[in-house]
């Protein structure tokens, strides 16, 4: 039985590699097939050694460029790798352009087609993700949800009952099999801090960073919590860029953060498991940060896990700077943050569901 699991790009390598583990432990080898959208070293090949993830299959090396032209490019790739190793299913995840380029080469070649982190939506059009999401649901024969709110969102969207289903959180998955190992690193040493005495930010959003009217409120806010407790920015290189294009790394009141390279994920998770206080604007982080009952503010005015909000430690608010930092200073004035509970199914076994209901449909061909 041959299955291909695509991955494109830094997200989608947590996701995969619960799955991929779950099928090899029921005997069956997928073929997984790396899109090339993330290509640095950083963004992509350390994940795949941290996590354990077997090397690729093959590396469709497809690269930057426009959201339209690696789209299409992923596609022509795949389209010849799916006709010389026909896949009984393709499986995608996340909403990156990969996700959304597979689901339509499975589309256009009739190929049964699983999407793991279904029906999440942000209701905000503006997101390049959130096109990706709702066409990939669309063209979906498995709906794999990670929490309540994508069931009733694709309900709503007429999507059939039986494709439906509510396994988990496969990033969830990864955090917990991976949490012990990367607290043994006591990472935060690396960076002259010590642990729940330090803030940690992620940026990386282009409606973020590539908007200079609100990157610049937004640093101002880092800059305003950096004096009251150490910041660590493992910078995006978009939000590196921009810095530089802008003008903002000569400006003192834009600064007082550390900033690094990007991480790999055992540093990256042993430094939000350690932090006082997670600044992001990532989907995933939102995910972790409840998990580890971390406090998080998500510098977005929407998100597509409301989960993280309604039960977990985290909240938007948004890109201005009064915004940020009055939660900030409330959280860091109180001896224990907002906690929150850990959502339905976040147990570390999404993976094992997800693959349990694909053999069992599959057995029959």
């Amino acid at each position: 039985m041959n299955i291909s699991i695509i991955a494109g790009a830094r997200p989608n390598f947590m996701k995969i590699a619960p799955v991929v583990r779950a099928f090899e432990q029921r005997g069956v080898r997928p073929r997984i097939v790396h899109t090339g959208q993330h290509y640095d070293r950083q963004m992509s090949e350390t994940f795949f050694q941290e996590l354990n993830i077997p090397e690729p299959d093959i590396n469709l090396e497809v690269g930057s460029g426009g959201a339209v032209w690696q789209v299409t490019e992923v596609m022509r790739r795949l389209e010849e790798d799916f006709n010389e190793h026909p896949p009984a299913v393709v499986v995608v995840v996340g909403d990156v352009n990969s996700t959304l380029a597979a689901a339509l080469t499975a589309a256009k070649l009739s190929l049964p087609l699983a999407h793991v982190e279904a029906g999440l939506r942000s209701f905000d059009r503006t997101m390049p993700e959130e096109s990706n999401r709702v066409v990939t649901d669309t063209l979906a024969d498995w709906l794999f949800t990670s929490e309540p709110s994508g069931d009733a969102n694709l309900h709503n969207e007429g999507v059939a009952p039986e494709k439906i289903h509510l396994v988990g959180n496969v990033m969830i998955d990864t955090l917990l099999a991976h949490l012990e190992r990367a607290r043994e690193q006591k990472v935060y040493e690396t960076f002259g801090v010590r642990p729940k005495e330090f803030a940690l930010l992620t940026l990386h959003r282009p409606s973020n960073v590539d908007d200079p009217e609100r990157f610049e409120p937004i640093l101002k806010a880092i800059h305003e919590i950096s004096e009251q407790i150490p910041v660590i920015f493992p910078i995006h290189p978009r939000s590196r860029s921009r810095i530089a294009e802008f003008g903002f790394g000569d400006r003192k009141e834009l600064g007082g953060f550390t900033m690094v390279e990007p991480q790999g994920y055992h540093v990256m998770l042993g430094l939000i498991d350690a932090a006082r206080l997670v600044l992001t604007d990532s989907g995933g982080i939102q995910e972790e940060t409840t998990v580890l009952q971390v406090p998080c503010l998500t510098i977005r005015e929407n998100t597509e896990r409301p989960v993280t909000i309604d039960i977990g430690s985290n909240q938007l608010v948004g890109w201005k700077t009064d915004a940020i930092v009055k939660p900030a200073k409330k959280i860091l004035a109180a001896e224990i943050g907002p906690r929150g509970e850990v959502p339905e199914k976040w147990d570390g076994r999404a993976a094992e569901r997800i693959v349990e209901i694909l053999l069992r449909d599959l057995a029959p061909c």
